[in-house]
């Protein structure tokens, strides 16, 4: 239903002791701040993307780190999240809220008290339960809050998966999630910190069978052609 990315401006959310370590990326050894800044998408990737789903049926919308993320995606959006990292700052949480029709929260990374603490803030459309951990072990996820947070809030509750596959994810739907958030990759060995725990594309085309390439050698020891 919605693609969602993720806006920053890099000067407010780096950290100032961060910003000048050199990361080796494939633009080569640079700064950590110039890095953020190459891989942030700006307003002409924003307007190409939104031009893009206007006959498609998806919508997109991000999870905004600061302020100004704010004020620039509600331009095209009514739909805001802050994702874990950020749920302690209460004052963007409200801003966020303030801004979006429809405000989604995670609480990975949190205890209780700073998780009530933001839904009391800033009074989220939806709680989404996940662990912060890339990739997550299973042993932590924790299903179980799923009921908790349901039975002490009654607000939706949504599940956002950082694990290997989508089994437990299957089981978060059948424990009433209505939200599902997971990542999605082209390919998991691509270079970067979140591929390793997203999903690669399945479903394909809806197009008549085809033989794969994969399917060939079998094809040929049980066919003999």
């Amino acid at each position: 239903d919605y693609a969602k990315f993720q806006k920053r401006t890099p000067d407010i959310c780096v950290p100032d002791d961060q910003k000048n370590k050199l990361r080796e990326t494939p633009w080569g050894n640079i700064r950590y701040i110039d890095y953020k800044k190459q891989i942030e998408f700006e307003k002409e990737q924003y307007d190409e993307l939104f031009e893009y789903v206007r006959d498609k049926p998806i919508e997109i919308f991000a999870s905004v780190w600061d302020r100004k993320s704010v004020d620039f995606m509600k331009k095209y959006t009514s739909i805001m999240k802050v994702g874990s990292a950020l749920i302690n700052d209460l004052e963007l949480c409200k801003y966020a809220r303030q801004n979006s029709d429809l405000f989604l929260i995670s609480t990975g990374m949190s205890n209780e008290v700073e998780i009530e603490q933001c839904i009391n803030a800033s009074d989220p459309d939806v709680i989404m339960h996940t662990n912060s951990t890339y990739p997550c072990p299973v042993a932590e996820l924790n299903l179980n809050y799923i009921n908790w947070l349901s039975n002490k809030w009654k607000k939706d509750i949504g599940y956002s998966g950082h694990e290997y596959g989508l089994v437990t994810t299957f089981a978060a739907v059948a424990m009433g999630c209505s939200w599902i958030e997971r990542h999605i990759t082209l390919e998991r060995t691509m270079w970067g910190s979140d591929h390793l725990a997203s999903v690669e594309p399945a479903l394909g085309e809806a197009t008549p069978r085809k033989v794969y390439k994969s399917e060939l050698a079998k094809r040929k020891s049980l066919r003999g052609c």
